[in-house]
Order: structure tokens, then sequence, then C-alpha cells
């Protein structure tokens, strides 16, 4: 899993852990009835006080509420199920109650596969399925030349099987009622919640075959809860990601960033077992009662049923319930629970009406469960054309004419297609309750810098102190490295801000720097980095420049990266001033426009030295760079240095190019390069995913060696995206290349079949990368007498005809938080100084 996702889990698990608060002791007894047989939840069910008149039904999920006094007994009856009589003791929390079918209705309504052998021949199940697949075009509403609706979004996150507040008198003042109000009752579960986070949002929905593609107009949106201290952007994009909209027509439903097969999925009917177990009535339409199961409880699928009507030409969901069987190799997610309801309209359109969706999450055994919950609902379908009233600023987003998180408490009470229940009505006064109370407060503090790496100096900081993670590193040239840094916030300016550091090395007693100023056309709600960014910046630095290695995803100097297999010290020194314009849109597209002056100083390492003999301290190039990035769809959270992608499904192109002539305001050579990229996340339904990245690049003049196209070679014991574990920095001189880097997830595609091996929950992993280049005879120091030799230390040559290549293979998911791959070079093996193979592992967090 990302940063973002062990910030949320971080801050969450720090509420528990702070064991801020217990309420009262409630009145109202909760309960959830099941069919012992089976452990079906049980709808309807008549629950008494016994010796009184009146009692309650169970809902839709089997949860009912009553109110019990001591010594009082409960009455539970339900056709074809024994009474049940209980006295609930008052400690316990919810009760779960299970009814004893009768015989008769035993033999009737029980259905155990494993008694008799499963075929899909001949079977009206899935001929039925088949039929509900087949009539999707003619259902489909989407389909139609226009379609529009209004949705409403209720997003928890919080404490699942809540067990504080139980025996407290929750007195006025009590030190242990901080959290009686935000407790709620599980709709799913029956069990106790304390809710953390709510987000609210509406929106109209517009698509249809003629528009071509689906818009939202956003109306509005509001966040309460803990995630105020987390970043309420942050937390979420975190749940829109994991608790995604479901569309049962589509082959994958994708939840907690993984993807499930669908059971109307197009290999469905060999995925997963089909069985009419019954009919019911849902709202008073008959139906047949479908029930499915994966032929692999460990694989990516649901246990559930469908409730198909019938009658009628064409087939279609009436209603589906899911959920995830106990064994699924999914990491820490203890149970997801899926309903959906459907419609059909006078056209003979099928519409979805509600949609919800509960993730029970336990990140360590013992520790607190943890729920995340999206609750939607639709409404007003129109096949009619609608002429947008307000601008459309991007693709796929308009946004209202005043602020929508500023909506008032009358548009709310308007929008809301679900009701609030009375916890959630006053999670407004959630954090300044909590941080009354002194262990939260300064847990919160604390919880922040883990989170943010970065340290406020007051109450309403004016400049923040980080990142913490670069305070200290080892690399050759420097030997131990100190660095202090910090950033203006948008208290001190919300348009100008100013961030840098100061690092000093041990081993070669040189001060480094960077500097920036940064002016913004938007104004910013903390830090200079939020989206989007519509800024001019300006930089001055100087510091080591690690030929032949890239850091992509961190910060070179990460206490984290200075553990290496091999030592390298081709490293120079590089004094840069730049002039940087930034424009980012909504729909994924972005500009960056620089000028810069880059002077690159020689080290006792990297000297540069021509082919007469002759020494040269520097020399400096002066040009102007463009980088064109459109990636429609890409989800990620930002933190003050850095974005982390959500997923990678949204694909990500680049295009860059670099110029500058020679003899420009003292340019020792010309610079012109061109450089492309591509990256997508494909999704193989049940059988795992790929990570493809696809560059490539050309330097269309004559350069020194630093500026060649060098391949990054990652030297350390750690698995790192886009790089080669087994290439040397410097290796391979290239002013022209293309590469490959191609990694595939099996998520147990193969393991979750073995015996034994399945319980381990290991997830297969391989990857082949690889790039091809050359290096033309005008960027050929051996042919040109003004050109730098190639340092000797670095026992560089021009790359062959053969492509570089490295294949690994592994095991993912050790522990839920290890990958461990073996690597092999297939070329360029046996060379001096070149590790032909080598294990690497990576620490990671994900579902």
């Amino acid at each position: 899993m990302h940063n973002y996702i062990r910030s949320i889990v971080t801050a969450v698990l720090m509420v528990v852990g702070l064991n801020i608060a217990y309420g009262q002791q409630g009145k109202e007894i909760v309960g959830v009835v099941i069919d012992k047989s089976n452990g079906e939840r049980l709808s309807f069910v008549n629950v008494n006080v016994q010796g009184r008149k009146k009692g309650v039904l169970t809902d839709d999920n089997g949860v009912f509420k009553i109110r019990l006094n001591k010594g009082e007994k409960l009455v539970v009856r339900s056709m074809g199920f024994a009474e049940l009589q209980i006295e609930p003791k008052r400690e316990k929390d919810t009760l779960r109650l299970a009814l004893e079918p009768e015989s008769t209705t035993l033999s009737e309504v029980v259905v155990n596969p494993k008694k008799e052998k499963y075929s899909k021949k001949n079977n009206p199940a899935v001929r039925l399925m088949q039929s509900v697949r087949d009539a999707k075009s003619n259902l489909d509403p989407r389909e139609v030349d226009y379609y529009s609706y209004n949705r409403y979004d209720k997003t928890t996150m919080g404490i699942h099987d809540y067990k504080s507040d139980l025996n407290s008198s929750n007195k006025e003042g009590s030190k242990n009622s901080i959290t009686t109000d935000y407790v709620d009752t599980a709709y799913w579960s029956g069990k106790r919640i304390l809710k953390l986070v709510l987000k609210e949002k509406s929106a109209n929905v517009y698509t249809g075959s003629k528009r071509g593609s689906t818009e939202e107009r956003l109306l509005g949106q509001r966040s309460e809860g803990i995630d105020e201290m987390i970043g309420e952007d942050m937390v979420r994009t975190f749940l829109e990601d994991v608790l995604r909209e479901i569309n049962l027509y589509d082959n994958d439903i994708a939840l907690m960033q993984q993807r499930f097969v669908s059971p109307l999925s197009n290999i469905a009917a060999d995925y997963y077992k089909y069985e009419i177990v019954d009919t019911v009535e849902i709202n008073g339409e008959r139906c047949a009662e479908l029930s499915f199961t994966p032929h692999t409880l460990e694989s990516f699928g649901f246990n559930g049923k469908l409730y198909i009507p019938i009658g009628g030409k064409y087939k279609y969901i009436r209603r589906a319930t899911m959920r995830l069987p106990k064994a699924a190799n999914i990491n820490y997610v203890n149970n997801i629970y899926i309903q959906e309801d459907f419609e059909l309209d006078p056209r003979g359109y099928v519409n979805k009406i509600s949609d919800d969706v509960a993730v029970e999450i336990q990140i360590l055994p013992n520790s607190a469960e943890l729920f995340a919950t999206r609750s939607s609902r639709y409404q007003d379908f129109s096949p009619q054309e609608i002429n947008l009233p307000l601008k459309k600023l991007e693709d796929d987003m308009i946004i209202a004419e005043t602020p929508i998180s500023e909506r008032s408490d009358d548009f709310w009470d308007r929008s809301r297609l679900i009701s609030l229940s009375s916890a959630e009505s006053r999670m407004e006064s959630m954090m300044p309750t909590f941080r009354k109370n002194k262990l939260f407060y300064w847990g919160e503090q604390i919880a922040l810098v883990l989170i943010k790496g970065y340290v406020k100096t007051g109450k309403k900081s004016l400049f923040d102190l980080g990142p913490a993670n670069t305070l200290l590193s080892y690399n050759t040239a420097e030997g131990l490295r100190m660095r202090i840094g910090g950033m203006t916030t948008a208290n001190l300016n919300d348009r100008l801000f100013a961030r840098g550091y100061i690092a000093y090395g041990f081993r070669d007693h040189k001060i480094k720097y960077n500097s920036e100023l940064e002016y913004s056309f938007l104004d910013k709600e903390y830090h200079s980095r939020e989206f989007p960014i519509h800024s001019i910046r300006g930089t001055l630095r100087y510091d080591i420049d690690q030929l032949g290695q890239h850091y992509l995803f961190t910060n070179a100097d990460n206490v984290f990266l200075s553990f290496k297999r091999m030592e390298s010290n081709l490293i120079t020194y590089e004094r840069l001033a730049k002039l940087e314009y930034t424009l980012e849109k909504h729909n994924g597209f972005s500009i960056n426009a620089e000028i810069k002056n880059t002077r690159q100083e020689a080290s006792q390492w990297v000297p540069f030295i021509r082919k007469d003999g002759s020494a040269v301290a520097a020399y400096q190039t002066n040009s102007a760079k463009i980088t064109l990035r459109y990636a429609p769809g890409e989800k990620y959270v930002q933190t003050a240095t850095s974005r982390t992608n959500v997923n990678m499904d949204a694909p990500v192109f680049m295009l860059t190019q670099e110029f500058g002539p020679k003899s420009l305001l003292g340019s020792d050579f010309e610079i012109c390069k061109t450089e492309v990229s591509a990256k997508k996340r494909i999704w193989f339904s049940a059988f795992g995913m790929t990570d493809i990245v696809l560059k490539g690049g050309y330097i269309w003049s004559q350069v020194q060696f630093p500026a060649l196209l060098w391949q990054n070679a990652n030297i350390s014991y750690t698995i790192q995206n886009e790089s080669y574990a087994l290439l040397n920095p410097m290796e391979f001189a290239m002013d022209r290349y293309a590469s490959w880097d191609m990694t595939y997830f099996g998520n147990g595609v193969l393991f979750n079949r073995l015996p034994l091996i399945k319980k381990m929950k290991l997830r297969e992993v391989a990857s082949f990368k690889g790039f091809i280049g050359c290096l033309s005879d005008k960027n050929n120091p051996a042919l040109n007498d003004n050109l730098f030799r190639f340092p000797i230390g670095a026992k560089t040559e021009p790359m062959g005809k053969e492509p570089y290549m490295e294949v690994s293979a592994g095991l993912d998911n050790i522990f839920t938080i290890l990958r461990v791959e073996y690597i092999w070079r297939l070329s360029y093996r046996n060379r001096p100084g070149v590790d032909d193979s080598g294990l690497r592992i990576a620490l990671h967090f994900s579902f």
C-alpha cells in the first residue's frame, strides 16, 4: 500500500491506541438474526420482549434494535424456524441470534454443493446468467443518446466492533465520555462502530452514446472527522479509489486496489459455481434467487446471491448481495459486503438506484478492526439532452459557480438521498472535542510529523522544518551527510512560497544548498505543491550529481538508500540556476517550461580530461526545456515534497524537448535532446496484472559525457521501479535508446490452487526489462578530441548491438509486506565488477 494509506491507518490506529474515551452503556439492545444452518442473515423476523404486545422486525440485513429492561427475555419468531427465547446479558455489545430451521424447511432450502459434483452443463442457473449477460445492451440506459441522473455519496470510516463506551457512566465531565456521541450501529453487521470520518458528495452525472464521455457536475462536497489532520483531499482520494462505484456488467469489480471477477463476467461461467436456490419477492416482484461461489475460494471472487425477476422478455438483476470468502487471498480485509438494487423504468431500461459497499479491515492480529463504507443513491433519471448551464472547465468535471465545500445546511437537506444518523449529524464537533483531550492533542502532533515528514514551528506555522527522512544519509563522495531544510506555508503568504536546505558532507567538507522562490497564480491552502499548480518558480542549487543513478520516486539522500550492493564514486558537483513555469489542468494535462544554466564541476573521481591530457575544472550549458505530460483519469495524493499515485490504472504519456545553442551566454556546447515515455497498468481479470513502462530518447547534438542518456542503475538492495538492479552506473554510453520495463503480478493465480501453499497467501511476481541503444560517432570521446574521456573507474563502453536485459522471478506478499525477487542478467555477463544475478527485496503495504 502506498504512503497515503499508511498515513490514514496510522492516524486511525492512533485514535484507538490512545484510548481517549469510554461512553455510557446504552439502554438499546442491538442484534442480528441469522440462519444457524448457513449463517445467512434473516430479514423481517419478529423480535419481541416477552410479556409485551409490541416488538420490532429485523431489517433487510437481519439487524434490529429494541429496548430491554434487566431480567426481560427476547422472543424471536420466523416462519420455518424454531422459536428462540433468550435473556441477553447486559455486558454484551451486539447480540447474534441463530435460528434453527425446522426440519421441513431445512430439506427444501439448505443446499450443500459438496454432496453433488457441480456441472455447468445443462445447469439452468448458468443459462439464466447467460440470458442476463445477453440482455445487457438492450437494458443499459447509457446506450441511449443522452442519459443523466443525480448521484449522492456518503462515505464513512472508523472503528468496527467498537468495545468502548459500554461501562462508562457518561456523566458530564467524565474522562471516558468523549466518543459517545459518535458511536453508531453497522448496517451490514449489527455491531457497534465508532465513526471517525464522514464525507458527502452531491453531483449531476451526464452520459450517453452521443455525449461520448461521462461528465460529472460536482454540486457539493463536505468532510467531517479526523481526516482534517491528515488531509481531507488525501483521504477522499484514497476512499474514492478503494471503494469505487461497482458495475456488475463489467468483467472486473475494482475494489481495494484489486480486481475481483464479476459474477456477470465473460469468464464467470468457468470461474463461479451457480445454483438457483429459491424464489422470493422483492418489493412485490417475484424473483429467482441465484447463489454463486468461486470454484477456488482463495481467488479474487465473491460469494453471493443475485435476484432476477421471473418473466419478461429480457432478464436483469433486481438485487445483488455479495461477500468476500474468508479464504480469499487479500490482505488485511476481513470482509467486504456489497448490495446493489436496480429498477426497470417505463421505457424498458434498468437503472441502478442504490450501491452500498462496506469493508472491514484489520492491520495486525488483535488490533482494532477498522471499517470503510460508501453508500450511493441515484435518482431523477432522464433521457433528454441537457445543455449544461455552467462553463465546462475540464474534460470530465464541471465545477459549480459557488465553492462546493461551502454549501449551506439547506443545500444538504435538499440533496441528501440518505439521511444522516445521530452520530453522523454530530461529527462536526468531533475534532474540537477530541483536541480538548491532552493525549489526543499530543498524539496528533506526533502523527503529523510521521505522516507529513515536516515539523511545524508554531500553532499557525509560518515555516515547517523537514523533510525528516533526509536528515542523515551516506554516499561515497560525502561520507556521512547531514541536511536541514524547510518551507514556508500559506500562513505566511498563500501565493508566495520559499523552500530550501543546507547540507554538509563530512568526507568532502563541502556545503551544499538548494533554495526556491515560487509565486503561485492560485491561492494555496498550505504549501506550494498542492494540485493544481500554476506558478513561476526560481531555483538555485549546488549539490552532488550521481551520474547514472536517477532517483525517480524518492530523494537522492533518503537514508534508506544508504545501504548499497556496491560503492560508486561517479559523482560530480552541479550548480543550477533555473526559472520554470508550470500549468496543470484537471483533465490530466500539464506543461512545464524552463530555462536554466547548469555548471558541471569535475571531482577527484570524475575528472574532465581531453584526449591530449588537458584537464578542465568545469563546463556550463544554457538551455530551454519543455515537458508535456498527459495522464487522463490519474489519481494521486500530494505531500509537501512529492506525489504518490493511488494506482497505475491511468495511462501516462510524456514528451520532453530540450535545446540550447552553443555559445549562448557562454554555453560550452550545444544541447538538443528529445525523450518520450508511456506507462500503463493492464489488468487480466482473474489472472493478475502487468505494469508496462516504455521509454525512448535521442540526442541530436554533440555533448559531453555527463549529458548522455545514462540508464538508471539501482545499486541498492531494494527493488526500485524503472531501474536496473544489476546494471553498474555509467556502464553503457548511449545518445539514443529505447527501453522497456514489464512487471507481472499474479495475485496468487497459481499458488491459490496449491494445497498448503495457498494458506500462506503468497503471490507470484516476475519482470522482464531492458534497453537497446548506441553511441554515435559524434559523441564518442575516442573519435573526438574536444570531448572528455570517460572516467577510468567507470569502465564505460559504447553499447553493442545486443540489448541489455534483466529477468526476475519472485514471491510477493510474504507476511503481507515483503517482496523477494531473484534477478538474472541475461546479456553482457561475466564482465569485471558486474553482478550476473542477485537477491533483492522490497517492503510494501498493499491489499
